[in-house]
């Protein structure tokens, strides 16, 4: 077997690496991973920031704190604060196309730990790619249609790539599906 091949030029931007690498020669299997770029010593100093500000304003709330333990309690609540808000959990989340047999999809968390999930090739109805709309963000997204499932499966559960990143890997899963013809809508570009 040869040594993992992968694209030239990954595509970034300021959050994500897109990286598509063939496995095999005759591309047996075909990966796609998008990689969490860190946030570097400039998201630290700011978390860092942020935790000191709420732990010294919630230490004020309390007026019943003895002084000699506000420290302490100002430092846990900070800690509490950087772990829960300060971290990021997943590295990086793949989509391994395999066209006989079907999709698996990984998520690698900054633990270690790898969750995946396999959707077999038959019951793939189409990719689709939808635009989504909260109250606060707008972003695209790539689930997968499958057979006898009511709601759709994403395919990126915990990253929310840009759409010029998710076009070639719904142009891959279209490939396995058979569904798609050509292009997107111009509109998604």
């Amino acid at each position: 077997m040869s040594a993992v091949k992968q694209n030239e030029n990954p595509v970034s931007d300021s959050k994500y690496t897109y990286i598509h690498d063939l496995k095999y020669p005759a591309q047996a299997v075909d990966a796609h991973h998008i990689e969490v770029q860190g946030r570097g010593a400039k998201g630290i100093v700011l978390s860092i920031l942020i935790a000191i500000i709420c732990s010294h304003y919630f230490c004020t709330v309390l007026p019943k704190v003895q002084s000699s333990s506000y420290p302490l309690l100002c430092l846990l609540f900070g800690a509490l604060l950087m772990k829960l808000f300060g971290r990021r959990r997943v590295v990086r989340e793949s989509v391994v196309i395999m066209p006989t047999l079907g999709v698996q999809l990984e998520t690698l968390c900054k633990s270690g730990k790898t969750i995946r999930r396999f959707v077999p090739a038959d019951v793939i109805l189409k990719p689709v790619l939808q635009e989504c709309v909260t109250p606060v963000a707008c972003y695209w997204n790539l689930s997968l249609l499958l057979r006898g499932e009511e709601e759709l499966t994403l395919v990126f559960k915990e990253v929310r790539p840009p759409l010029k990143i998710l076009i070639p890997i719904w142009k891959a899963l279209c490939a396995v599906s058979g569904s798609c013809a050509g292009e997107p809508d111009s509109s998604m570009r």
